[in-house]
């Protein structure tokens, strides 16, 4: 039972947060520069390419979301 909460706290939340933040820094980023955006369904999924794998996005979106937390903690505390 452990495995399974672990994998959603994971591969669901953490993919949704760290996701939404690239999202939103990028749109930002692309827009100031006039470069085509991605959409929010690439930033959690990556691109739709037919050899694509995944978890090179999954583990860069947990990232960002570990380094969000930490630094919302280190700011309430």
């Amino acid at each position: 039972m452990g495995e399974v909460i672990g994998e959603f706290i994971f591969y669901v939340l953490l993919n949704f947060i760290g996701g939404t933040i690239r999202w939103i820094i990028g749109s930002i980023w692309r827009i100031l520069f006039n470069k085509p955006k991605f959409t929010y369904k690439e930033y959690i999924y990556g691109p739709e390419e037919p050899d694509f794998y995944n978890s090179t996005h999954t583990f860069i979106n947990g990232a960002i979301a570990v380094v969000f937390i930490v630094i919302i903690i280190a700011i309430i505390t």
